[in-house]
This record gives structure tokens, sequence and C-alpha cells, in this order.
């Protein structure tokens, strides 16, 4: 680890949890949600829900959320933090989103289908449109939101249709503000979001009490032995992920690669095994096709 980092990457999977996922740190959880959320859903309290979802066949309980969140009223959130781009994401997003829908029904014929609300909100460290074919065609001067909200609506009215059912996606890369030109709480969390990890201080514009409790957190030197080497476990995940993409984009894609970087392909590809990420994660990272993926796991475990 660099020891000129003072404060922890939030997109690590030990920062994001260390940072939002305690009842110690549940304020920060609340101002954050309160900040990206349309005004009229107000959070007082939070009540943290077993993450993993126990379901009837194997692949619902292979839904784990980040963290996953309930308040006063019985509305559910789900927080979700996505390092890097996977396939199917906004339909992977809307599956997961249907657990929390079903885990409110009841036995019996009383039950009326009077539904909690359910929030998904994805903080995603990457384009959520990158390469699709609307982002190509998207004017030069015309500047993609760094935050969407997506509700069911009537095409024809213009009219939510359904207002219990709602996702937010939040692009942290395309947040460029300075910090002279911080405006809203909002604004702030979305610096602090892209800019944590390479805060030498804690900037004059952050000053409300909120981030007291973060960069007390957020501090690496404030760690014990144990949360120490967790985040650099954690960070070590985040920087091997990090790199297999730009290797990918970079290297990857031109054809008639040398046999080195065939071989620095399997090497990435065997590391993302050992940390268990899944094949077609690991394929689009690497842009090797899942059978070889599969060869390499065979080979690790003969």
């Amino acid at each position: 680890m660099s020891t000129q980092e003072k404060y922890l990457n939030p997109f690590t999977d030990f920062g994001f949890k260390k940072l939002f996922g305690s009842d110690v740190n549940k304020n920060l959880l609340i101002s954050f949600l309160n900040e990206v959320l349309p005004k009229e859903v107000k959070i007082q309290t939070l009540t943290y829900l077993k993450t993993e979802h126990i379901g009837h066949s194997e692949l619902d309980r292979k839904v784990i959320y980040d963290l996953y969140c309930e308040n006063a009223e019985g509305e559910k959130f789900i927080v979700e933090l996505q390092k890097a781009r996977q396939k199917h994401f906004k339909e992977r997003t809307i599956f997961y989103s249907t657990f929390p829908i079903q885990e409110q029904a009841k036995k019996g014929s009383d039950w009326e289908f009077n539904l909690k609300a359910v929030y998904t909100v994805s903080i995603l460290n990457f384009l959520l449109d990158d390469n699709s074919l609307a982002a190509k065609n998207k004017k030069i001067n015309e500047k993609s939101p760094i935050k969407t909200t997506a509700m069911l609506m009537d095409i024809d009215s213009k009219e939510i249709f359904y207002d219990k059912l709602m996702y937010v996606h939040i692009q942290i890369p395309l947040f460029d503000k300075e910090e002279h030109e911080l405006e809203t709480l909002e604004d702030k969390w979305f610096f602090v979001m892209r800019n944590l990890q390479s805060f030498k201080n804690r900037p004059a514009a952050l000053q409300e009490r909120i981030f007291d409790n973060l960069f007390k957190t957020a501090e690496i030197a404030k760690f014990n032995k144990k949360e120490r080497r967790a985040y650099e476990d954690s960070l070590k995940y985040y920087r091997d992920l990090h790199n297999s993409l730009l290797f990918s984009r970079e290297e990857g894609r031109e054809e008639g690669r040398e046999e080195g970087e065939k071989r620095k392909a399997v090497e990435i590809t065997k590391n993302l095994l050992s940390m268990g990420l899944p094949f077609d994660s690991i394929s689009e990272a690497t842009k090797l096709s899942l059978k070889k993926i599969k060869e390499i796991a065979d080979s690790l475990e003969n």
C-alpha cells in the first residue's frame, strides 16, 4: 500500500462496508441516501438486514447484496457498489429487487398485496452505457447525467405508473466538479466517493458535521492490525481487477497479440479465480472465452 494514501478507497469492499455498513456509521448511509433519493423520501432510521437472500433455489442463494436495509415504515433499501462493468447489469439490478418484493408476501387469504416501497441504489465506478449504441450516437457536447432515477411510467401520459419501485444509478466517473464548484451536499458526497483515497487532508469545503465521522473512519492510520490486513487484501483485489480491465481495453482487443500477452491474460485469470470472481465477469475483463476460463479453473484444482 502506498504510504501516501491517508484515507481508504471507498470502492474496495472493505472500504465501502467500513464507511456505510455498520451501526456505528449508520448516519453516513442515511445522509448519503437522503441526498441521492428524491426529496420526498426522507429516512430517519435504518435497520441493517441480512445481505444474503435465502431462497428456494441455488440461484436465489447467490443473490447477496452489499447493503440491505429497512426503515421504520418497512421500506427496503438495496445499496450496491459496482467496481467494474457486468454483463446485463440493468437486468441483474431488476432481478435483485424482486426478492424484497417477494419477501413481503404473507400466507393466507387475508393479504391484499399492499407492498412497501423498494429502492435500489447502485454506485458505479464505470459508465453505464459506455459501450451502447445510444452512447456512441450521443452528440459530442451532450453530457450524460451523473445520477439517473428510474421508475415504472405510463409511456403515453408520461405519468408514474407505480411509485414504490425505484432504481438509482450513480456514475461516479462522470462527476468532474472541483472543490470550489461544490454546491449541494449531494455534490459533496459524490466528490468524496470520487476522490477520498487521494485526499492528503480533509478539504475545506467538507466541513459539515456528517463528514467528521467519515474522515475519522476513513483514516487508514487508525485501523487496527486486523482491519489493516483486511483492507490491504481488499485493495489488492480492487487493483488486480482494475489492472485486468486496463489490460483488456488497451491490449486484449488487438489482433495478433504476442504470446507474452496471452500468458498475462492467463495469470490475471488465475488471480481473479482465486478471488472468487464469476466466470462471466472474468471473461468480460480478460476477453477469454468461458471455455478457456473453465480449463484454467480445472487446472488449478488438479
